[in-house]
């Protein structure tokens, strides 16, 4: 079985229809997903899983208990470092999710810096990430950091710099090798 992390932008409260029809071929091939816990997109594709009375899904999250887990699956714990704000609380989990995933299918905005690293970090171990950029209406399969490059590269500079500045040193890293 075939692990899939899927996720999305919190702003985005309608998935794009291949997405949706792409989570039904997941589910009709049975593969296990693992997702998080924010709202928006996390939590629409958790209402379709949900909709399928799918099992092979499990949820991610920081905070002691997950904010939404719309299927009552199995829920993961992934505490943020000491200290951690903002941003820093949820990228843990997302590294995590990223880590045990063969797949990755992400809905994004355009503009969140957080979807576009979790594509990175796929990307860094070799699990090809689809990516439905709602922003541009466009699909396209990240498989390599050069990919991952070309798809950053119609960000505006404020996403660029809002990626740069949440990656690790070891994201860093492999973007320079």
């Amino acid at each position: 079985m075939a692990m899939i992390f899927l996720g999305g932008s919190r702003d985005i409260f309608e998935l794009p229809t291949p997405a949706i029809e792409r989570i039904g071929v997941i589910v009709a091939q049975e593969h296990g997903v693992l997702i998080g816990d924010a709202p928006g997109a996390d939590a629409e594709m958790q209402g379709l899983l949900a909709g399928y009375n799918y099992e092979h899904v499990g949820v991610f999250h920081a905070g002691a208990e997950p904010r939404n887990n719309l299927g009552d699956w199995a829920a993961y714990h992934v505490p943020p470092p000491a200290g951690a704000r903002g941003f820093a609380v949820h990228a843990k989990k997302d590294r995590e999710m990223a880590h045990r995933a063969n797949f990755g299918m992400m809905v994004w905005d355009g503009i969140s810096p957080g979807i576009c690293l979790n594509v990175l970090r796929l990307a860094i171990i070799g699990s090809p990430c689809v990516v439905y950029d709602t922003m541009r209406g466009t699909v396209g399969t990240v498989h390599t950091v050069a990919d991952w490059r070309a798809m950053l590269h119609h960000a505006d500079a404020d996403v660029r710099s809002g990626v740069e500045a949440r990656m690790t040193a070891d994201e860093r890293l492999a973007l320079s090798a």
